[in-house]
């Protein structure tokens, strides 16, 4: 595309302080980086309005503005910042550019109707560029807290030498199932437990998919050497996989974790029993 003859650059060069400082003025905000970010940008816009197209920020030309504005959007939004915010900053340049340019060609309405068509169009699409990059920066941030939050939401108990337990809250899907997974193949191999139990009572339902998925992380328990025991098979989850139809197979079952626990135990060769009390039955008085 044609270079688009302009006089912003020339307006830019000459009176870039003033231009800056009104432009951060209208931030209402303060801030070293927010000044550093719009010096910056406008030394970019001067050399891109120099040599490339108004038309168009994507040619080579603008390449250092849009890695400025980039650079700003993706620390702004990882400040907290929104994506409306960070389009805020860039389309504040328009009054003061706009105010510039009416000031210097007052006397030639012809220049300053051209230069605040052409400023308006660069403007626009570096405006699109900051939201764009918010936005990606923020969905990439929220699937990371996302992944952060599975891992923190499945972790692996040891209740006993041999025994795991991995309790289970919210809904079971597919992305979680694979961390499950991974989760408790990874503690089978670091601890060698035999026997891990997988307790859904914090399982709100359960459905043919979520069955499919219990049945998954069974199996691969078992491929690393591990039986697994289900528990907090609830009175309504139980009539549900009936219902269902679904076959746990050979899967061990229990209402509570401490029935788990219990069989989990036994399976070690281990067995909890009541300890005699001393003192003819009294409780055995603390010792300081």
């Amino acid at each position: 595309m044609a270079q688009t003859s302009t006089v912003i650059p020339e307006a830019l060069l000459k009176h870039e302080a003033s231009l800056l400082s009104d432009w951060v003025a209208k931030q209402g905000k303060t801030g070293p980086e927010l000044h550093k970010a719009a010096r910056e940008f406008l030394g970019a816009f001067r050399e891109g309005a120099q040599s490339g197209s108004l038309d168009s920020i994507d040619g080579a030309a603008w390449e250092h503005a849009r890695e400025v504005l980039t650079d700003f959007s993706i620390e702004q939004s990882r400040q907290g910042v929104s994506a409306v915010e960070v389009a805020t900053f860039i389309l504040s340049l328009k009054e003061p550019l706009f105010a510039l340019l009416q000031r210097l060609y007052s006397q030639q309405p012809e220049i300053v109707a051209r230069e605040v068509w052409n400023a308006t169009r660069a403007i626009d699409q570096f405006a699109l560029h900051t939201t764009s990059v918010a936005l990606k920066t923020r969905e990439e941030l929220i699937a990371r807290q996302q992944s952060e939050m599975l891992e923190l939401s499945t972790p692996v108990v040891k209740l006993w030498d041999g025994v795991l337990a991995l309790p289970l809250i919210g809904t079971l899907d597919s992305e979680r199932t694979q961390v499950v997974m991974e989760n408790l193949l990874e503690e089978i191999v670091r601890s060698g437990a035999g026997v891990a139990i997988i307790d859904i009572t914090g399982v709100p339902t359960v459905d043919t998919l979520v069955a499919q998925h219990l049945l998954k992380t069974v199996a691969a328990a078992r491929l690393m050497g591990a039986e697994c025991i289900i528990s907090g098979i609830r009175p309504q989850i139980a009539a549900t996989i009936v219902h269902l139809g679904v076959d746990l197979g050979d899967v061990t079952t229990k209402a509570t974790l401490a029935d788990a626990f219990r069989i989990a135990l036994y399976r070690n060769g281990l067995q909890v029993t009541a300890r005699a009390a001393r003192n003819g039955g009294a409780p055995e008085p603390a010792r300081g």
